[in-house]
């Protein structure tokens, strides 16, 4: 099939990449020039620093022959003359804080789109083309994009939502074995279309192909996130406070008994500091915003956005509260800019409000250092005498006087002998994943205080703790 994406960004480029590995001849359209100039310059190094996402630079040079980026909407108009589908994949972020989706991109891109298929095979429009919601919409996007179309006088058109379910980091792997695919259609003509689109999948006994209508697709994304999003909430608000408030309650064996139910499941049982990345806020606000619309209580899932921000809060008062320690003058080491690890998003990252808040302290300096997300945040954050970037970890927590770990790369777990061989200097810790709980013991013997999320102030043993 001839499938054209609207859009390079995560979503779009990793659904683009799979698509030409199923057999699809595939054309990507994005307005940001040097972005399409990285993902097509079949140069693994230059894809990597763009969108760091495992497999994607493979998926991409290998179907160099299937898979085209542009910047040329003379080439998309051309493409649609012959196209099977148009997938949306473009950003709808929330208004301020008002739960409100930014639609503007889309409904820029669809009206453009539009325009586009009215011209198409000459006018006659006698191709049938599905359009696709792909980005994250309001539950009613669908009668929107068909108003868009309407306006324009397109037919022979079809609109489907076919919301991802993608996690950063694993998103080629997840769409190439995923666990479900959803598609919202109104016809039968819509669904036959995606069941090509997805034959690998509709044919495959692992995957659950579950065919709903546009709406009931949309509000699934959103109430998958918001359900995943509490179930985070709750570990850090409820399961996480519990173990740093009583001594002698270790956060693993907790976590051991409540994931042994099958009721409980694993998932979410993780404790951290903060839940970033760009879909559990943004969707959970924007099904609060939706059900506050329509005059529905949407208390519940306030409150799981506002647990969310009085995590950070509560683990950077900590350092006060429990260290006594006063930020003024501090050197700080920041380890991790990306939200989370295997990936360089840096959106809702908390090391974003982490920097905002020890500025506003006063600290002395700030060391960071992240194996992907620092090129994004040097955007946010350009290096300064005041802000620093290392070139490794070991680099970044020389002589700091605090050490805060606010993202889990795999990697950060071997910091716990490099940090006691600096026996001169005994900087608290703050770790805000529990990526050194197995050392823990270890370096409190060796003299330091530890802030750990889910766990109560660990104070050092040693007598020669300064």
């Amino acid at each position: 099939m001839n499938i054209l994406y609207i859009g390079a960004g995560f979503v779009g480029s990793s659904s683009a990449a799979v698509s030409a590995d199923s057999g699809h001849q595939v054309l990507v359209y994005d307005v940001d020039e040097q972005k399409i100039e990285k993902l097509g310059s079949k140069n693994r190094e230059m894809i990597e620093s763009c969108l760091f996402e495992e497999g994607l630079s493979e998926l991409l040079i290998r179907h160099k022959n299937r898979i085209e980026f542009t910047t040329d909407y003379e080439k998309v108009e051309g493409f649609l003359h012959t196209c099977d589908a148009v997938f949306m994949c473009l950003p709808t972020p929330e208004i301020g804080e008002t739960g409100e989706s930014d639609l503007r991109y889309y409904l820029k891109a669809a009206e453009t789109l539009a325009e586009a298929l009215q011209k198409r095979n000459n006018g006659a429009q006698e191709t049938y083309v599905v359009i696709v919601n792909k980005s994250t919409v309001p539950i009613d996007m669908v009668d929107t994009t068909g108003e868009i179309m309407k306006r324009f006088h397109v037919t022979n058109y079809g609109i489907v939502s076919n919301p991802e379910f993608l996690v950063e980091g694993k998103a080629i792997s997840g769409s190439l074995k995923p666990d479900r695919v959803v598609i919202g259609a109104w016809s039968e003509r819509d669904f036959a279309v995606m069941r090509n689109v997805y034959r690998r999948f509709y044919d495959a006994p692992s995957v659950e192909y579950i065919e709903v209508n546009p709406k009931e697709a949309a509000a699934g994304k959103l109430l998958a996130n918001f359900y995943l999003f509490n179930k985070l909430a709750v570990c850090f608000d409820v399961i996480g406070r519990t173990c740093e408030s009583f001594d002698g309650l270790h956060f693993e064996h907790i976590r051991k008994i409540l994931t042994s139910d099958p009721r409980i499941g694993s998932w979410g049982l993780y404790d951290s500091l903060y839940a970033g990345g760009s879909c559990f806020i943004k969707d959970a606000r924007s099904l609060s915003h939706q059900l506050q619309t329509v005059g529905e209580n949407a208390g519940l899932v306030h409150e799981t956005h506002l647990a969310n921000k009085r995590q950070l809060e509560h683990f950077l008062g900590r350092a006060v509260k429990d260290a006594r320690i006063e930020w003024g003058g501090k050197r700080v080491a920041l380890l991790g800019t990306s939200f989370k690890r295997d990936t360089n998003d840096i959106r809702n990252s908390p090391s974003i409000d982490i920097v905002h808040i020890l500025e506003e302290q006063g600290v002395g300096g700030i060391r960071i250092y992240d194996p992907a997300g620092m090129d994004n945040f040097k955007i946010v954050f350009p290096e300064s005498s005041h802000i620093q970037y290392a070139a490794h970890e070991f680099e970044a927590v020389k002589n700091a006087d605090v050490i805060l770990i606010a993202t889990d790369w795999p990697q950060f777990r071997g910091l716990a002998d490099m940090i006691m061989a600096e026996a001169h200097n005994r900087p608290l810790i703050m770790d805000g994943r529990r990526i050194l709980q197995h050392r823990y013991n270890d370096l409190q013997k060796a003299g330091y205080d530890i802030i750990a999320v889910g766990s109560p102030f660990l104070k050092s043993a040693s007598v020669f703790h300064s």
